[in-house]
C-alpha cells in the first residue's frame, strides 16, 4: 500500500457457474471502497491468461470464492496458490464447501445465508480479512479515519466557490432535454456562446475519491452540451488547464470560451460538499458562485441543476424541466460506474478495459436499471470486441455489447450515449446498415452538443457512404474539441476516406503533436504520405507505429509502391503468423494492393464469417481500390449490406 489513504485492490477468483454471487460480492466490496478486478470470462483460456497474470500480480488481497463447482476449478486453485503464497488470501465459502487440500489452514468465511447486501456481518467479516491480509486495519464500512471532517475543509476563495440549490430526486444525467434561447446576452459571435467546464478540484485529501469529482466533472459538462445554445468545450480541450497557474482571462483565451465553470468536490462519509464558480473570461470576474452540502444519495441531483443554473445566468432557458433520462439513485451503482469511467477513458489496454467492463457489471448488479451503465458496458464489449477478440470471439461479444445497448434504449429511449453504443454495436458486430442508421440519427438528435458523439457519428457516416454529413459533424466535433488527439485522428480517417489526403494528413500530425504515441495515427499518416508520393517520408513514420495489426499493414502497401514486392510479401506474411484472423480484413487491403483479386475477396468472405469489424469500411476504404470496380467484390458489397 502506498499510503494509509489508498484502498486495496481485490482480485476475486471464482467459477464460471459462481458469477452471479460473484457479481453480488464485487458490487459490495465496491460499495466499501475497495476497487476489483474480476470478469465473468475469466475461464475463457489463454486469451486472457496476460490480464489475468497482472491482475493478480497488481493485487492487494485476493478473494477466492470456493464451492462444489470450483473446488473443482483449475483456474481457481491456481489463482488462490498465488494468493496463498503472497500471503494475501481471503477465502469464502458460497455454499459450505471445504476448501480443497494444501487451502484448509486458512479460516473460511461462510456466505451460504448471505443475502448479497453490502451491509451484512458477513461482508464486516470479509472486510476485517482484507485488512488482516494486507497488513492493516480497515474501516471501509464507515469511512472514519481517512476522510477529512467537513468541518477541516481549507478556506475556498470565490472563484471555487459553488452552486447548488434543491433539485433532489433529480437522476444522473445521460440524455437530452430541449432547450431554447432566451435574450441576446451572448451578442452575435458564437464565442460569446462558449464555456469550458475545468476539471472539478478533489479537496477531501483522499486520492481515491478522484473518480468523483471527475465523474461530476463529465455530467455536469454532458448536461451542458445538451444545450443547443451553447459550445461547450469538450473534456479534453477543457482538461489540458487541469492543474492550471493561470488567471481566468488568460485560460479562456487560451482555450478560446467566453466563460469557465470550476469546481471543487470534498467528500466525508456520505455527505459531499461542491463549490462552483462561473467565471466571465473577457473580465476574469465572477458572475455568481454558490456551495451546497448534501447527502451522497442528493448527487445525482447537481448535474441538472448546475446546468439549468448556468443557462439561466448566461440568459439561455431550458424549455423543459423534465429529468435527463439514464441515471440511478443507487450509490453503490453510481460509484461503480464513475470507477468504471475513468478506467475506460484511460483508453490504455485490454486489462484496464476489462476492470471497467467488471465495475459496470457491479453497477447494474447493484442497479439493473441503470441504462448509463448499460450503455457504458455495451461501449466497452465493442472496444474489446474490436481491439482484443479472437476470431472466434468476435462475434459473441458484439453479440453482448448489442444486447446491453438494446437493455440501455429500453430503459431510456432518449439517452444519447444509449443510441450511440447500440448503433456502433449493431454496424460493427452485425453490418447491419438499416438499423445502426436508426441509432445513429437517434444518437446525433440527443446528443449533437457533445465532441465525443459527433466524432463518432461522423466515421459511422463516412463508412456509410454520406460523406457531406461525415465532414460537417467532425468539423463540429474539432470546434468543440481542438486539443482531443482522438478528434484530429477522426477527422484524418474521414479526410483518407473521402480521398482528401493532404487534409488527412494535416489532422493526423495534429493528432500526433497533441499525442505521439496514439495507436494508428502514424499507420494512417504514413498511408495518406503514399497516396501523395512522399514513400520516404511514409516509411518513417510507419516504423513508430505501435499497433502491429495496422504497422505491417502499411508497410507491406508502401514497399508494394516501391516496387520492392519480396520485403511487401515479408511484411504480408509478417502479419498473417503475428496478428492471425484477428487482421483479416487488413490482410484483404493488401491483396487488393498486391493486384490479388481472388484472394482480397476470399479473405473478405473469410472476414464477414468471423465478423470482422474492419468490414465498416469497406464502403469507402482507398486501399480496397483496386479491386473497386471488380462485379465479384460489387456483389460482396451489395450482399453484406452497402448501396
Amino acid at each position: 500500500m502506498s499510503n494509509e489513504t489508498s484502498q486495496p485492490t481485490i482480485f476475486l477468483s471464482y467459477a464460471h457457474a459462481d458469477a452471479k454471487r460473484a457479481q453480488q460480492l464485487a458490487a459490495a466490496l465496491t460499495a466499501r471502497g475497495y476497487t476489483v478486478w474480476w470478469d465473468n470470462l475469466i475461464e475463457g483460456g489463454a486469451s486472457f491468461a496476460k490480464s489475468i497474470r497482472e491482475a493478480l500480480e497488481a493485487a492487494d488481497a485476493v478473494v477466492v470464492l470456493w464451492s462444489k463447482t470450483s473446488i473443482e476449478s483449475d483456474w481457481v486453485a491456481d489463482e488462490a496458490a498465488q494468493g496463498r503464497d503472497r500471503k494475501r488470501l481471503v477465502p469464502l465459502s458460497l455454499d459450505g464447501s471445504l476448501p480443497p487440500l494444501g487451502f484448509r489452514q486458512y479460516q473460511t468465511i461462510d456466505l451460504a445465508t448471505w443475502r448479497g447486501k453490502a451491509a451484512s456481518p458477513q461482508v464486516d467479516r470479509i472486510d476485517r480479512a482484507i485488512g488482516q491480509a494486507v497488513g492493516q486495519s480497515t474501516g471501509q464500512s464507515t469511512g472514519s479515519g481517512r476522510m477529512q471532517s467537513l468541518a477541516s475543509e481549507p478556506t475556498v476563495d470565490r472563484r471555487r466557490a459553488l452552486l447548488i440549490a434543491g433539485g433532489a430526486g433529480i437522476a444522473v444525467a445521460g440524455g437530452g432535454a430541449l432547450l431554447a434561447l432566451r435574450g441576446d446576452l451572448f451578442g452575435d459571435g458564437i464565442r460569446d456562446r462558449s464555456i469550458a467546464v475545468l476539471p472539478f478540484k478533489n479537496i477531501s485529501g483522499d486520492v481515491a475519491q478522484a473518480y468523483l469529482s471527475d465523474g461530476l466533472t463529465e455530467e455536469v459538462r454532458a448536461a451542458l452540451a445538451r444545450n443547443p445554445g451553447l459550445q461547450v468545450m469538450a473534456a479534453t480541450s477543457s482538461n489540458t488547464v487541469r492543474d492550471h497557474q493561470e488567471g481566468a482571462i488568460e485560460i479562456a483565451g487560451k482555450l478560446g470560451v467566453a466563460h469557465l465553470l470550476e469546481g471543487s468536490v470534498q467528500r466525508a462519509g456520505d455527505t459531499v460538499r461542491v463549490a462552483i464558480d462561473l467565471t466571465d473570461g473577457k473580465s476574469g470576474f465572477s458572475i455568481w458562485s454558490k456551495r451546497v452540502d448534501a447527502r451522497l444519495t442528493d448527487i445525482f441531483a447537481f448535474q441538472t441543476e448546475i446546468a439549468r443554473t448556468v443557462s439561466e445566468a448566461l440568459s439561455v432557458r431550458m424549455a423543459t424541466e423534465d429529468p435527463a433520462p439514464g441515471g440511478t439513485r443507487n450509490v453503490m451503482a453510481y460509484e461503480a460506474y464513475l470507477r468504471g469511467k475513468a478506467l475506460y477513458n484511460l483508453s490504455k489496454d485490454e486489462a484496464t478495459d476489462r476492470q471497467a467492463k467488471a465495475l459496470y457489471e457491479n453497477a447494474i448488479a447493484a442497479d439493473p436499471d441503470f441504462a448509463l451503465a448499460h450503455a457504458a458496458l455495451s461501449r466497452v464489449l465493442s472496444s474489446i470486441g474490436s481491439a482484443y477478440a479472437s476470431g472466434a470471439e468476435i462475434k459473441p461479444t458484439f453479440a453482448a455489447a448489442i444486447a446491453q445497448g438494446r437493455k440501455a434504449v429500453e430503459l431510456a429511449p432518449k439517452l444519447a450515449e444509449a443510441h450511440l453504443a447500440l448503433g456502433y454495436a449493431t454496424f460493427a458486430g452485425h453490418l447491419d446498415i438499416k438499423n445502426s442508421r436508426a441509432s445513429y440519427n437517434a444518437a446525433y438528435r440527443y446528443g449533437r452538443g457533445s465532441a465525443d458523439n459527433l466524432l463518432l457519428y461522423a466515421l459511422y457516416a463516412v463508412r456509410a457512404r454520406r460523406p457531406t454529413e461525415a465532414r460537417a459533424a467532425i468539423d463540429r466535433a474539432v470546434a468543440l474539441d481542438p486539443l482531443n488527439p482522438r478528434t484530429h485522428r477522426a477527422a484524418g480517417i474521414i479526410g483518407f476516406a473521402t480521398r482528401d489526403y493532404a487534409g488527412a494528413v494535416t489532422h493526423f500530425r495534429r493528432a500526433l503533436e497533441l499525442n505521439p504515441a496514439m495507436s494508428n495515427a502514424n499507420a494512417f499518416l504514413g498511408m495518406s504520405l503514399i497516396e501523395i508520393g512522399k514513400l520516404d517520408e511514409a516509411r518513417a513514420l510507419i516504423a513508430k507505429e505501435p499497433s502491429a495489426m495496422f504497422r505491417l499493414t502499411a508497410l507491406a502497401v508502401l514497399e508494394n509502391r516501391a516496387g520492392n514486392q519480396a520485403a511487401a510479401q515479408r511484411a504480408y506474411d509478417q502479419l498473417v503468423t503475428d496478428v492471425g484472423d484477428s487482421a483479416l480484413y487488413q490482410q484483404a487491403e493488401v491483396m487488393a494492393q498486391f493486384g490479388r483479386a481472388g484472394e482480397a475477396l476470399a479473405l473478405l468472405r473469410k472476414a464477414r464469417a468471423v465478423g470482422d469489424p474492419g468490414l465498416t469500411a469497406i464502403a469507402s476504404d482507398p486501399l480496397l481500390d483496386p479491386i473497386a470496380k471488380d462485379p465479384r467484390f460489387l456483389a460482396f458489397v451489395r450482399e453484406i449490406g452497402f448501396a
